[in-house]
């Protein structure tokens, strides 16, 4: 299979085949007689589990820490990824660290949230109880949007 051919099926461009070819998540494919690279269905196959993990939240850096194993993922079924992340089983591999990474953005941003809601609508708006509570009501502020391409509105006498 072509690149073109190959990119179309895992759902992703030539370019970002190419990309994933330079950073060592996918290995160099054969090539033609006449050198084009020539991609297997397991390649494809690849690609596809590329996309997902990147799609998961994953980063090519993450990946890359674990390239030497993504052909287990194509397997049917494929195994768990925990299983296979950290030798001890500990999740102090790949899954592990993003899992990690993701709880602290979401503690972040639900704290950006919540004083953002304070600054906005005062303390009615703050959550009293994080797991599972429900924000208090507030009153939306009403936006006004005003294209900046827009006429002035006329005057009226």
């Amino acid at each position: 299979m072509r690149i073109g051919e190959a990119a179309a099926a895992a759902g992703c461009t030539p370019r970002a085949l190419r990309l994933y070819e330079q950073r060592g998540l996918l290995p160099p494919p054969g090539r033609t007689a006449s050198g084009q690279r020539d991609y297997r269905p397991a390649e494809v196959a690849r690609l596809r589990v590329i996309r997902e993990l990147l799609g998961s939240g994953f980063t090519i850096e993450d990946l890359r820490s674990c390239a030497d194993r993504l052909h287990l993922l194509t397997q049917d079924p494929p195994p768990r990824c925990g299983a296979a992340d950290a030798p001890d089983g500990s999740g102090s591999g790949v899954v592990g660290r993003r899992l990690a990474i993701l709880d602290a953005e979401i503690d972040r941003l639900t704290r950006l949230r919540e004083d953002l809601a304070r600054r906005a609508f005062g303390d009615r708006a703050a959550f009293g109880d994080r797991a599972g509570a429900d924000p208090q009501p507030y009153e939306p502020v009403p936006v006004t949007h005003r294209s900046p391409a827009a006429p002035p509105a006329p005057a009226t006498p």
